[in-house]
């Protein structure tokens, strides 16, 4: 459980980092690019037991392509999240994004053929409903649908990240070598980061400025704990990985709330207060009938 509350606390700081980026107008892709350097290089460093030559045998470990293809899916969705925002506006990247919590709960209940009543059932439609409820930052929310192709990946790209980690924890990755996986998944999310920045000539005439350095690192260190406790908090035994998936997702969704509440005095609407009482009451009652 301390695992779990550690990822949920980092994830949230995640959000406080994103949101002094905006304010203090950090160029995205330099602080995500030395985010990535930083979460790699603290994996490293928390890896027992770590030599040359055990890190020249990492290429052949059994996850070590699930690393590849997760270091360039966090890359890319973060890209198709930019574009999301700038076509249709923050809410509804935050809708699409967080209402992914579907699809590693119903891959978790079909793939580990988890037992399923009706408690928990209800608890996990509240939380998407309470998720989609709280993400709305206006009283409406409009999709041009020609653009609807960009929420769509974000929602099955994001869906798709964290089932994987399921997979990978569960199939491949040794509980001695968590640290090293998800260094692995920032080495190559950092690669992905610097083709990107070299193959735009957009993204090569942005001046490399010491905030966006110093926003990356800043960033770095709760988005490596955010993944390292995570993957950790899906081998509780005492929580169902679907219930995992859900507390930790509402849980991150709640906190980032009353943080942006507390310091950041942002205003919510009435939905967003439904939404958290709903929330609530679908942690309550997963815990419950677990």
């Amino acid at each position: 459980m301390i695992s779990l509350a550690l990822s949920i606390l980092s994830s949230s700081l995640i959000y406080v980092v994103f949101k002094l980026l905006g304010k203090f107008e950090v160029y995205r892709l330099h602080a995500l690019i030395f985010n990535y350097l930083t979460a790699f290089l603290l994996g490293l460093s928390m890896q027992s037991n770590l030599s040359l030559s055990s890190f020249n045998e990492v290429y052949v470990q059994d996850w070590f392509l699930g690393a590849i293809f997760l270091g360039i899916l966090f890359i890319t969705i973060f890209n198709f999240m930019v574009i999301t925002t700038q076509k249709s506006g923050l809410s509804v990247v935050s809708v699409a994004s967080k209402m992914s919590l579907a699809i590693p709960v119903i891959f978790v209940i079909i793939a580990y053929d988890e037992a399923l009543n009706f408690g928990k059932l209800t608890g996990i439609i509240l939380a998407l409903v309470s998720v989609f409820l709280v993400s709305i930052k206006s009283k409406s929310l409009q999709i041009d649908y020609r653009n609807l192709i960009f929420p769509l990946i974000v929602f099955v790209g994001s869906g798709i990240i964290e089932s994987s980690i399921k997979f990978f924890e569960n199939d491949y990755v040794a509980e001695s070598d968590v640290a090293i996986f998800s260094a692995s998944i920032f080495l190559f999310a950092f690669i992905s980061g610097l083709i990107m920045l070299f193959s735009s000539r957009i993204h090569r005439q942005q001046k490399l400025l010491p905030k966006a350095i110093f926003g990356g690192i800043c960033l770095g260190i709760p988005n490596y704990f955010s993944i390292y406790f995570f993957i950790n908090a899906l081998g509780y035994d005492q929580l169902s990985d679907s219930a995992v998936f859900i507390i930790n997702n509402v849980s991150i969704v709640l906190l980032s709330t009353i943080i942006g509440i507390l310091v950041f005095h942002e205003r919510l609407i009435v939905k967003n207060w439904i939404g958290i009482a709903t929330a609530i009451v679908s942690l309550v009652l997963i815990t419950l009938f677990n």
